[in-house]
């Protein structure tokens, strides 16, 4: 197949995405209005056969303080076909678009899933001494074509840090953790959940947990409780602007973009997570909760509410987005894998973030800059 690349709408970037059976969340065309710090491009690959649509990207552009050149992102991205034989013929027209545009460094995160492993098999690593992180257990599943798109990227000079990604901006996570729903049962997924899950939604539902969902009106609400997380987790928050831009943005694209969830108790609001919706792909992207009622096991109640919801919709998978590779339980991330472990589902690896310096210099610079930050 012979491939033209140019620049396309808006319009048509969403109209292919919505002929797929799933993408990134951050590859749909209003991600741009998302990340309103960035100037973006929405590309096209189009068979020139058939002048068909056949791929597409949404490149987030950022400027390099005082010059005009860009570091060029495409988060979870770009939405081609990964394993055609001929992937230089997809990935080089983009380099070359991408210098053009005066970018000095492409980033790039394949959607490409290496490896993954089932909670029975992480449950068992855990228990093992000798076992430290997810790669030291044998994976249930490897995807063989993935190891050929990793060796094609290496000779095209593709580079990879050793954490997977050189430390630029918004870096994702390489290992995620998702609940299968395609051919199961709900009654099967339940199932599966460890024992601790099923007494604890129990609890909730004996408590009187109610869990309901929010509008634009109530993300001040989410705020307060994401805002207790972040001093109880030590992580920087978000601004409250952050989350109406992308309430107000993926929802114009799409009114089934975005959800917000409270999980409550005699009215009182103990937690709280945004839910994004692309097709086949359910992602719980951001959890908050406050330091009161946690007896009550609101999360539990509303990470099960969500997932029926998500199932309801057609879902495929439901993912709890990322988790740390460490099975070592004085590990701070720890606590994260073992509360997602919980829902029976399977850790997954994806080939991680790639970087094409165009201009060697300049990224360097910029390599050091960020990790002085």
């Amino acid at each position: 197949m012979s491939l033209t690349l140019r620049t396309i709408s808006r319009e048509q970037h969403l109209a292919y995405i919505q002929s797929l059976p799933s993408a990134s969340h951050m590859q749909v065309p209003a991600w741009a209005d998302v990340k309103a710090e960035w100037r973006s491009e929405n590309l096209g690959w189009f068979d020139d056969r058939t002048g068909e649509l056949v791929g597409a990207g949404l490149v987030l552009y950022r400027q390099l303080p005082k010059i005009k050149r860009y570091l060029a992102y495409l988060p979870e991205g770009p939405v081609i076909n990964w394993f055609a034989p001929n992937l230089q013929e997809w990935l080089e027209p983009m380099l070359a678009h991408l210098k053009r545009q005066g970018a000095f460094s492409v980033k790039m995160g394949p959607p490409v899933i290496i490896r993954r492993w089932d909670a029975t098999s992480i449950k068992k690593g855990i228990q093992d001494p000798d076992v430290k992180r997810l790669r030291d257990i044998e994976a249930d599943f490897i995807e063989p074509r993935a190891f050929e798109v990793a060796d094609k990227l290496r000779k095209m000079g593709w580079q990879q840090g050793e954490d997977g990604g050189a430390g630029f901006g918004d870096v994702q996570p390489r290992y995620v953790f998702q609940v299968p729903l395609a051919n199961r049962s709900l009654e099967e997924v339940h199932k599966n959940f460890n024992q601790l899950w099923r007494r604890n939604i129990k609890k909730a539902e004996k408590a009187g947990v109610e869990v309901v969902q929010g509008g634009y009106h109530d993300l001040e609400e989410w705020q307060r409780l994401y805002e207790i997380t972040a001093v109880r987790d030590h992580f920087r928050p978000r601004p409250l602007s952050y989350f109406q831009r992308m309430w107000s943005a993926l929802n114009t694209e799409d009114p089934n973009r975005m959800r917000l969830y409270f999980a409550r108790h005699n009215g009182v609001n103990l937690s709280a997570a945004t839910m994004l919706i692309v097709g086949g792909h359910v992602w719980y992207s951001y959890g908050a909760s406050d330091n009161i009622g946690r007896e009550f096991r609101p999360s539990n109640a509303m990470q099960w509410t969500m997932l029926r919801d998500a199932y309801a919709l057609g879902a495929t998978v439901y993912d709890l987005r990322g988790i740390s590779d460490s099975l070592d339980e004085t590990d701070h991330l720890f606590g994260l894998i073992q509360f997602k472990v919980g829902t029976g589902g399977q850790a997954a690896e994806y080939l991680g973030e790639w970087d094409f310096p165009l201009n060697k210099l300049l990224h360097k610079a910029l390599d050091l800059y960020m990790s002085r930050r």
